[in-house]
């Protein structure tokens, strides 16, 4: 029950976060989908920092602070259904420039994000 309440409670966190991002980067549902992308680097940003600390300091992976802050939080902060559907609006469209650059965008810089993430976390270890 306890990890069920941990991942509740980092999910809600993330999710009032990312309304907040919304907030501040509003998308009206046309041309480049900066808050997701924002959204969704932040997060990966800060699961690899989750990720670097965990490698570097216990061997269960499903500590309190990995069901708290990796699932729950970043779950809840990260939007791929949302990512999905714009790249389908794009897609709808014709717009072929914006579906390939958000896309590729979002899955590089994604990865690189999470290393840096894990880098950061050495580095102030």
């Amino acid at each position: 029950m306890k990890q069920i309440l941990l991942v509740f409670v980092g999910g809600g966190l993330g999710s009032m976060m990312r309304y907040l991002v919304g907030r501040w980067l509003p998308y009206s549902g046309k041309g480049f989908p900066w808050m997701t992308l924002y959204a969704n680097l932040l997060g990966c940003f800060i699961i690899g920092v989750i990720t670097g600390y965990i490698l570097r300091n216990h061997s269960d992976q499903q500590t309190p602070l990995v069901l708290f802050a990796s699932i729950g939080f970043c779950g809840g902060f990260t939007t791929f259904s949302s990512f999905a559907n714009e790249n389908l609006s794009f897609l709808r469209a014709g717009d072929f420039t914006h579906l390939l650059t958000y896309s590729m965008v979002s899955w590089v810089t994604g990865i690189l994000m999470v290393y840096l993430g894990i880098l950061f976390e050495k580095l102030f270890h």
